[in-house]
């Protein structure tokens, strides 16, 4: 019988232990360290294009303060390169409508990309332009 209470005892401490809320800390510390876990919404383990699409269509709309349509670079804060910048300006007018802005996702989504299979893992997001990239999600 004593043996049966330690065994009860060890098992509800460690249900305590499965059962314990992670703490927000350790959460947003996970999320942090997984951009895939952030971005990746079909749940395969990689994002397309269409995962980041979404997030940078909402970070352009947050930047877009001044309601012209655009983002000018003062808006778009240093998010994109210089040579990024210009290379999505195509009119040279120095602002991105949001559809310049998206070429440009796409554009650092491709330079991410370089086995071409069309989805980024986590070694590719680790990258330069996969960081990059990111700059451009959140």
């Amino acid at each position: 019988m004593k043996a049966n209470k330690f065994v009860l005892a060890g098992a509800l401490a460690l249900a305590g232990l499965v059962a314990a809320p992670v703490s927000p800390a350790l959460a947003k510390k996970a999320a942090k360290a997984s951009p895939v876990a952030k971005l990746d919404t079909d749940n395969d383990s990689t994002v397309d294009l269409n995962e980041i699409t979404k997030p940078a269509e909402e970070l352009f709309g947050k930047l877009e303060k001044d309601n012209d349509g655009t983002l000018d670079k003062k808006e778009i804060q240093g998010r994109l390169t210089k040579k990024a910048f210009a290379a999505a300006d195509p009119d040279n007018d120095g602002t991105l409508t949001k559809d310049e802005f998206l070429s440009a996702v796409s554009a650092l989504f491709k330079d991410a990309d370089p086995d071409n299979d069309g989805t980024l893992d986590e070694k590719e997001l680790a990258s330069k332009p996969g960081k990059e990239l990111l700059r451009v999600t959140h």
